[in-house]
Parts: C-alpha cells; structure tokens; sequence
C-alpha cells in the first residue's frame, strides 16, 4: 500500500496497537506474579519453580522461570526491555511472531537448564536476551533496511548489557544468572538463522529499463496471439 495514502497510516497504527497488546499481557502477568510471591500467598516461595539445571524436576523452570523474579529491581530491570522488545517482535515480524516467541522462551530455558550453575535461575532475563539477540541478527541477516534500523536501535539502547553473558558477570554481582543471559543470546542467535527465510524479506529491485523490456515483451506476446487463427 503507498504510504501517500492516508489509510496507510490508520493501518499502521492499528498494527502497532495489536502488537502491543502481547506485550502488556507478559508483563502484567509477570507483574501479577510478582505480587503473589510478594504476598506469600502461597506457602512455599515461588522461586522453587525457576530453572534448577540438570535435575530432572528443575526442567519445569524453562516454563515458569520468565514469571519469577527475586527483587523488585530485578523485575523493574526486566519490565522496558520485554514491553520494547516484544512488540517490536510482533509489530516487524507479525506472521513468525508468535512461534519465534515460544521457541525463543523454551529454548533460553532450556540452554539454562544444560549448563547452569548448580542453582534456581529466576526472571525473563534470558528471555530478554534473546528477544535482543533475534531481533539484531535477524534484521541483519535480512539486510533489509528498515530491520536493519530496528537491529541498530535495540543494539543502541541494550548493547550495554551484553558484557552479563560472560562469567566476568559472576564476578560483579553473584546473583547474576550469565548462564541464562548466554543461553538467550545463543537462541537468538540460533532463531534468527532458523527464521531468516520467513517473515519480512527485503523487496527485489527491478530496474526500470528491466520493466519496460517486460512490459514491451509482454505486448510483443499479446499481439502476435492475435495474428493466429483459431481452427
């Protein structure tokens, strides 16, 4: 659709609405969570439910792990990056968003489980990395220029942050889980390859000249058919 015409805009701006309806339902559900462990709504402490690595029982942690965070500032430091980075997802890559989403969730949790530390790893951090890591690479193995962009604005804003997926990160803060940052950013990485063929692609360019040889082909067609007779 051209751009000049002003329904484009309508359509567009009802396009980033959905798309950010996925990302305020995770986060208020990861909120909500929150406030129930706060709470002590429950007898035991949620955090029994995060990513415990190579324990059979510690595999249900690839599924709930992103819904639990143990401080608040943990989960404040997760909140932007999820809203941003999963409506981008959904707004660029609408048609494989869904299904990248989970693969991204199960697979970061899953890489977790295999090679973390002998402990609960909690939060959507892996998750972020992983958003951050298919939506860079992804626009970037397109080399279509409006995904391009999308790659050097979330590089911009979170490129900062990569240094947490080396072990130096353990040696900063010990409460950070670098094993679940590194294995987001591998299914990224991972995702961004897998995909690369579906959803958005960059236009083919026809040349002018190219298009009036088809044009003048195609009418050199039509009017020899209509030199034959029918028999």
């Amino acid at each position: 659709m051209n751009r000049d015409n002003p329904s484009w805009y309508k359509i567009e701006k009802k396009r980033a609405q959905l798309a950010l309806l996925p990302a305020i339902v995770f986060v208020v559900l990861v909120w909500l969570s929150f406030v129930v462990d706060y709470a002590g709504l429950f007898e035991w402490n949620l955090s029994r439910l995060g990513i415990l690595p190579g324990v059979a029982d510690g595999l249900i942690g690839v599924i709930f792990s992103p819904f639990i965070h143990a401080s608040f500032s943990h989960l404040l430091s997760n909140t932007l990056p999820l809203l941003i980075m999963i409506w981008f997802l959904f707004y660029f890559y609408s048609k494989i968003a869904f299904g990248t989403f989970v693969c991204l969730w199960l697979s970061s949790g899953f890489f977790t489980w295999l090679i973390g530390r002998g402990a609960y790893h909690v939060g959507a951090s892996g998750l972020v990395f992983a958003l951050l890591f298919f939506l860079f690479f992804s626009g970037i193995f397109r080399k279509y220029i409006p995904l391009v962009a999308v790659s050097l604005i979330v590089a911009f804003i979170y490129g900062s942050t990569i240094w947490s997926i080396s072990p130096i990160a353990e040696l900063v803060d010990a409460s950070i889980s670098w094993e679940g940052h590194l294995s987001g950013a591998i299914s990224g990485l991972i995702f961004a390859l897998v995909f690369r063929k579906e959803g958005p692609q960059k236009p083919e360019v026809v040349w002018e000249e190219e298009a009036e040889e088809a044009e003048e082909a195609k009418a050199a067609d039509g009017a020899g058919g209509d030199d034959g007779l029918d028999p």
